[in-house]
């Protein structure tokens, strides 16, 4: 298998090689603030971010933004040490493709520690709703072509991820699926049939609420593709998008609240999870 076959998500510093930038910064952080006789809560206070944001900073895994890093300057007196590499850390956020923190190490761990997830799907049905024959088949007509052992293995890695739906304590799930997906036959009538069933099945589970947004629908409040929402253990909501091969993971504040807000407002104009249900099952019975 080839790299660009098994393709995740790059953080910023394995993708632009910055690792040794972020740590070192995050050493001369916590060395300032113990010299200071700081708490990492009470340094978070001064400068605007919560003790996990600190000792992420000061482990190397979470970016020093450049605003940050002119305030702690003069909290720690620094005496310019960290001004100085205001540029760098510059230069760095601009080359980085991706901008997470470096504890996210694939797509399936941050989703496998989530309390809940949410999941707004225009194109396909989402992997942890798919059924082995839709999802091989959408892996099998993919472009460029994928050898049978990949398909099989990306198969495997999708229905392995169907764990979290049955895991204790229960995530909370919520999808909210345009309604093409229930008419668009991926693999042929029987895989669709069987697809439909499989959305019915999943809808019924107590943690679980499946809505249908109406292709009838006159007025939308996203036309940019499709997004999942998360909140991980201990973490704040994340918003994660792929667009051809291409993933982001957004943890800026003010973009989550953004996308929060949308699947909010798509939550009240989609049909109720009852009702929901019942497009499914008309759908099925009109196979």
């Amino acid at each position: 298998m080839t790299e660009e076959r098994e393709r995740r998500p790059e953080t910023p510093a394995e993708a632009e090689g910055t690792t040794g930038l972020f740590t070192a910064l995050g050493k001369m952080l916590k060395l300032l603030r113990e010299r200071k006789g700081l708490t990492q809560k009470e340094f978070g206070l001064l400068v605007g971010y919560g003790p996990d944001a600190v000792s992420a900073m000061e482990r190397g895994v979470r970016v020093p933004r450049p605003e940050l890093l002119e305030k702690a300057d003069e909290i720690l007196d620094a005496g310019g040490l960290l001004k100085q590499a205001i540029p760098e850390v510059k230069e760095a956020m601009k080359r980085a493709r991706t901008r997470h923190p470096e504890w996210y190490r694939g797509y399936a761990v941050l989703e496998s520690q989530a309390v809940e997830l949410h999941h707004y799907c225009n194109q396909a049905v989402h992997g942890l709703l798919q059924t082995p024959a839709y999802a091989r088949t959408v892996f099998s007509r993919r472009r460029p072509l994928l050898d049978e052992e990949t398909i099989e293995k990306r198969v495997a890695d999708r229905l392995d991820r169907q764990q979290v739906l049955n895991k204790w304590p229960a995530p909370m799930l919520s999808y909210v699926l345009e309604e093409v997906l229930l008419d668009r036959p991926i693999g042929g009538p029987e895989v669709h049939a069987e697809q439909l069933r499989q959305l019915l099945r999943i809808s019924g589970m107590r943690n679980v609420e499946i809505q249908v947004m109406p292709t009838s629908t006159e007025q939308h409040p996203n036309m940019d593709g499709a997004f999942n929402l998360l909140v991980p253990q201990g973490h704040p909501t994340v918003a994660y998008t792929e667009v051809q091969g291409y993933p982001r993971l957004i943890t800026d504040l003010e973009e989550v609240r953004k996308i929060v807000d949308r699947y909010g407002i798509m939550r009240a104009m989609a049909l109720p999870p009852t009702e929901s249900q019942a497009l499914i099952e008309k759908k099925l019975g009109e196979l």
